[in-house]
Order: structure tokens, then sequence, then C-alpha cells
């Protein structure tokens, strides 16, 4: 009868143990925040890739670009554990914290919307930061909207949105604003003596840098890709509109969703944006320019096609960069 104990307990346990398990049911699915974080902050390398839309991992494979994705991936994944403290949160008003007890400086990403709608879902983020536990203030209030959207029981990161508010009557703009507006005087005087004025130098007039301008251009490069893995009866298209990412109604070749409504309009950072020379039926080709417009005289024009090599000319002209321009490097 005592050989019989243990055996008898054991199956009393693993009963128990089943019972439980069914009790509790099978694993909650996955949230669109959760899989944002897991995308971001895993330590698992290949989250990042695991999270991006099928259409966007064959363009990234077809261009090449696919291996150095991985290689962010294992670095994002590590960068959390270099000097400060990070901590993620899967429910609640804060997203992310970070904190770094050298400087007495923390950081806060928090949940202004979460609006999920079947099976897609845009979360709204907005950014703190702190200084010995006081808030810093800002005129420049960002935010940023990560639109998820299920693809195969998975949930993928379709579309980043990013908004600067500027508050007009917040006391610290203002203040800022009135600094940056006040001039120094052009020269020195003295009572009883004629004042005598000195030229300033002229600057030239810039709304964006030259990586913001390349970044841009990389961006419609890779939707134009997608753009044809998704369409190939229609090819590479030469309406920058194609690609726009906003607006109603279903996703099609007339409405990509690849780029913002802002980079798809053809002006921005003082660059003019232009789609050209889609060849053959369909199209196999393009060529993309961007040349400084009016306000931004005196800057380099730059170019690409299909190719994805940028190239820049210095007189600023859209042509001279198609026919000689200089790869970029």
């Amino acid at each position: 009868m005592k050989k019989l104990a243990i055996p008898v307990l054991w199956s009393a346990i693993s009963c128990v143990s089943l019972f439980a398990q069914q009790a509790a049911g099978p694993a909650a699915p996955q949230t669109a925040r959760q899989a944002l974080l897991e995308m971001f902050f895993s330590k698992t390398p290949g989250t990042l890739m695991k999270h991006l839309p099928e259409a966007t991992r064959a363009a990234l494979e077809k261009s090449g670009a696919l291996a150095t994705m991985q290689q962010y991936s294992v670095l994002a994944s590590q960068f959390q554990t270099q000097g400060k403290s990070l901590q993620t949160f899967e429910t609640g008003s804060v997203l992310l914290a970070t904190d770094d007890p050298k400087t007495g400086q923390k950081f806060e990403v928090t949940v202004e919307n979460d609006s999920l709608q079947g099976d897609e879902d845009d979360l709204e983020l907005s950014f703190r930061g702190y200084k010995e536990g006081k808030p810093q203030r800002t005129p420049f209030l960002p935010r940023m909207t990560f639109a998820m959207k299920m693809e195969a029981g998975v949930w993928k990161l379709n579309e980043i949105d990013v908004t600067i508010r500027l508050p007009l009557a917040d006391p610290d703009f203002l203040k800022s604003l009135s600094e940056k507006m006040k001039a120094p005087l052009p020269s020195t005087a003295t009572f009883g003596t004629k004042a005598t004025f000195a030229p300033q130098p002229q600057t030239s007039i810039s709304f964006g840098s030259d990586a913001q301008v390349l970044a841009a251009m990389r961006t419609i490069v890779t939707a134009e890709v997608s753009y044809f893995a998704a369409y190939p009866n229609v090819g590479f298209t030469c309406t920058l509109s194609d690609l726009d990412g906003f607006g109603g109604g279903e996703v099609g070749p007339h409405q990509a969703m690849l780029i913002s409504s802002s980079l798809a309009s053809g002006r921005r950072f003082g660059y003019v944006f232009a789609l050209s020379g889609c060849a053959g039926s369909p199209p196999h080709s393009f060529k993309l320019t961007a040349a400084p417009n009016g306000n931004s005289f005196g800057r380099r024009a730059f170019c690409t096609d299909e190719s994805a090599v940028i190239r820049s000319s210095a007189d600023g002209n859209p042509d001279m960069c198609l026919s000689k321009g200089t790869p970029v490097q």
C-alpha cells in the first residue's frame, strides 16, 4: 500500500494542474500596444522585422536593406541596457519611462489615445521630460501616432505620423519667439555723435537639412518599391499622390497609403520633389528629383531612380543631377 502513495499523489497533482490550465483558458492574444513595445524594446533579436508589413519586408529584401534592418533590430534591443534605466508598461497612461541617475533626468512616453477598431489600432503618444522631478517645459509639443494593423494574426506597424503643436499663447513659446526676433543693434552711437551703420552679412533661408531631404527621398524610393510589389500590373508610379498615406476609402493604386500627405504634396524641407521617367508598360523604372525652391537658393539638387543610388548636383539643377550627378556618400 505504501508503494502506491507516490503515484497516486503525483496523479492528483497532475489532475489539479491540468484543471487549473483549463480553467485559466488560452493565453490572451497580443495587443497592438504590446506588439509596439516588443518591436522596439524586446531583447529577442528579429522582433523589429516581425512587426513590419510583409510588403515592406519584401521591398527591403529586394533592395538589399533587410540585413541592415535586422542588425538594427539587434542594436535596438541592446540599447536599453546602456547606462539608463528603462521601464515599459503594457497598460496604463505611461508607455515607457527612462531614468538617468547621473543627470537626474527622466523621460516618459505617455499614451494620449488608443483607438482600437477591429484589426486596426492607432496609438497616439506624447513625450514628457523631467529634471530633478520637475517637468521640463518646451514650446514645441511633438506627438507621434503609430498606426498598427493586424496581418496574418500579428500586429504590424503600418504607418507613423509625426505632428508638432505650437501653442501660440503659451508664455514660454512667446518668450522664445521674441528673443529670436530681437536683432542686435547694427552699430554703436554716443550722445552728440552721428551713428554709423555696418552692413550685416546675408544668410540664406533653409527649411530643412540635407539629411532630412535624403531621408525623404529614401522614403519615397522605399514606397515605390512597395508599390511595385503590391501592384505589379501597374508598375512604378510617377504620381506622388498615388503613394499618399491618408484619405478615406480602401487602399489601392491611387491611394497606396505608403507616405504621408505632406510628403506626397511634393514640397518639404524647402525642396520640390518630383517623379518622372516611368517607362514601359507597366513601368519598370522611374526618376525622382529634389530641387531647392526659391527660399533654399544655393543648395544642392538631389536625384535617384529605381536603383536607389542618390546623387547630387552642386548647381541645384535637377536635370544636371540626372545626367552628371555625383553619388552622395
